[in-house]
């Protein structure tokens, strides 16, 4: 398989990487780790005119703690996050979730940035971001912007993204104290996409539940916070329970070739069940 032609610019820098994106808009396509980008290309489901290689920047891929958030830039490899001892520390339900994307070969080369604006509702780091309540900022030739994780997905492969912009930096809210998290996935094979993949993140006060969000993927179009009730909850094996059927009732998904909508339904009242239920666990033995 080859890609369909296309002019190539590899940019040196954040600002050429926007003056082409300026130039070329919409008929332009950013590679970063290209684990998702190359696929499609060699099978022509993506036709652009101009591939702008953002590889030869070098000041993207940090990754630092500030004002009680982790930044990670877009181009971190995610097996340099997976690797990161700040992570772990910080981001728990981060380092929990990134051995579920692709493979450890993948993640050499895929990029936190990249599997972000990729928009896969099945994809791992999208539902994370979302879940905490994170964001990612935007640079172009305009002021830069900074976009909540629940603004930015529209549906699948679909971002409020402008096609001049291009983000370069990812912001994941730190865990607090008395916090706990949980993630939940559920695939046929390790590394493929989860049929359905669930989120909870959880912050406990006097043993009840003073903040609480879980979020869905895979069995929606986009990664989707659900409300389950969980704020000024103490979780016991019933309330967890009637989460998970709370999370179930909110999405329909359409039956595929690997599972009926009933099935998928199931699965996410079972999983969402699990990840409140392990979230609870452990925010309480939680420093």
């Amino acid at each position: 398989m080859k890609p369909p032609p296309f002019d190539y610019v590899s940019a040196t820098s954040v600002e050429e990487a926007l003056e082409a994106l300026a130039q070329f808009g919409p008929d332009a396509k950013l590679l970063a780790g290209g684990q998702s980008l190359v696929p499609m290309l060699n099978l022509r489901l993506a036709r652009p005119s101009v591939l702008v290689d953002l590889n030869g920047i070098s000041d993207l891929d940090a990754l630092r703690s500030e004002n009680g958030s982790v930044r990670i830039g877009a181009l971190a490899r995610q097996s340099a996050v997976d690797g990161s001892q700040l992570v772990r520390d910080r981001l728990p339900l981060l380092a929990e979730a990134l051995p579920y994307v692709g493979h450890f070969a993948t993640r050499n080369r895929g990029t936190v940035g990249g599997s972000i604006v990729h928009a896969d509702p099945a994809a791992e780091l999208p539902l994370v971001l979302t879940v905490l309540g994170g964001s990612v900022v935007a640079a172009s030739t305009r002021a830069p912007r900074t976009i909540p994780a629940e603004a930015l997905f529209v549906s699948h492969f679909l971002t409020t993204l402008e096609p001049d912009e291009l983000v370069v930096d990812t912001v994941w809210p730190a865990a607090p104290p008395g916090s706990g998290y949980a993630f939940e996935e559920l695939a046929q094979r390790r590394g493929d996409y989860g049929l359905c993949i669930a989120a909870c993140a959880l912050t406990v006060r006097d043993g009840r539940i003073e903040q609480g969000r879980v979020a869905l993927g895979s069995v929606t179009d986009r990664p989707l916070v659900v409300d389950v009730g969980l704020t000024g909850a103490a979780i016991d094996a019933a309330t967890a329970r009637a989460a998970g059927e709370e999370a179930a009732a909110a999405v329909d998904p359409p039956g595929n070739l690997h599972a009926s909508s009933a099935y998928l339904k199931q699965l996410t009242r079972v999983l969402v069940e699990r990840a409140v239920g392990r979230a609870w666990r452990n925010a309480l033995e939680a420093p």
